[in-house]
């Protein structure tokens, strides 16, 4: 008698494309376990990421504007989901693995510090070498969560959470190459949203090569660049969006920093976040025994200890511990 996890990876060699990748050829886990006998190695990944404490904290961590001024504006765990949705969007149309891509997806900013990209700058300042939130959100799901056990998760899913950023190797496996598109869609257009409706840019000042060539509204934007790689990897061994509308992402991308993460209007709220982060981080640093037995336990020198403890915080979190230490 075959379990529902044996009948459901019988199915995907049936229909998955041949460069996608079965559950059953997983490389597997660092600690052997037994085989779930419902759901698949990636979907029980998918699970255990959003029954962990770093994807629950992402609903109070910031996407764009610190604090959020609003009911409506992004966060990380809003951020996260409509990645998923997009990556699932992909994969299904290419026949790639959507619980790979689900799992990947959910778990890509897990390791995200407080208050945005700023929270990276700071980090890494502090540090004086480069923090990523990628190679974070590895740590968090290798080692930190579970109480200093780690999710135990696959080779694949590892892979792709590690590599989901552009500067990074490319994962290993399509699923995993799809987030990388999935995420830059989610946060041009999400952000772009998100500007317009704090005031800081309208509509009209999107520049017009952009919109003819992605669309006038959101979702125009999210169907033609969704399109654009799925028409350009079908059948391949490879993920990739048309030249064309690839060049009218990244100018997308070009106006959002200019016009939005490094506006002039955001400057104070910048400051004071990056003076909240560079003082907690000064404090621990010089008293680590401040720091929860959780943090003292990891591995890890002093400085490294104390960015997991800082990168883990929410904004919210953020801003109380350092009042009670100022």
């Amino acid at each position: 008698m075959h379990t529902v996890r044996e009948e459901t990876e019988r199915i995907e060699r049936e229909i998955l494309s041949p460069h996608a990748q079965l559950a059953s050829e997983s490389k597997g886990r660092e600690r052997p376990e037994e085989p779930d006998p419902l759901r698949t190695c990636f979907q029980r990944d998918r699970d255990r990421i959003v029954h962990s404490k770093s994807f629950r904290r992402l609903k109070h961590k910031t996407q764009v504007f610190i604090p959020p001024i609003g009911d409506h504006f992004r966060v990380r765990l809003t951020h996260a989901l409509e990645v998923s949705q997009i990556a699932r969007t992909i994969a299904r149309a290419l026949r790639l693995n959507e619980d790979l891509t689900e799992a990947i997806a959910l778990g890509h900013d897990l390791g995200h510090t407080p208050f945005g990209h700023l929270g990276e700058e700071v980090l890494s300042e502090a540090l004086g070498r480069p923090f990523r939130h990628c190679e974070q959100s590895l740590r968090v799901v290798e080692v930190l969560e579970a109480d200093g056990h780690g999710l135990n998760l696959t080779w694949e899913v590892r892979d792709g959470i590690v590599n989901h950023s552009w500067g990074q190797p490319a994962p290993a496996t399509l699923e995993g190459r799809v987030i990388r598109f999935a995420d830059r869609i989610a946060y041009v257009n999400h952000d772009l949203d998100d500007a317009v409706r704090a005031g800081l840019i309208a509509w009209s000042d999107v520049p017009e090569p952009v919109a003819s060539v992605l669309g006038r509204t959101h979702a125009e934007r999210i169907s033609t660049l969704v399109t654009a790689v799925v028409e350009a990897s079908s059948g391949r061994p490879e993920v990739a969006m048309s030249a064309a509308v690839l060049e009218q992402m990244h100018a997308l991308r070009r106006f959002l920093f200019e016009s939005v993460y490094l506006a002039p209007e955001t400057l104070p709220d910048r400051e004071r976040a990056a003076r909240v982060l560079r003082d907690l981080f000064d404090r621990y640093a010089a008293h680590p025994d401040a720091l929860p037995g959780e943090f003292r336990a990891v591995p890890g020198d002093v400085p490294a200890r104390v960015v997991d403890y800082i990168a883990g915080m929410t904004d919210e979190f953020a801003l109380r511990a350092h009042a009670e230490v100022s």
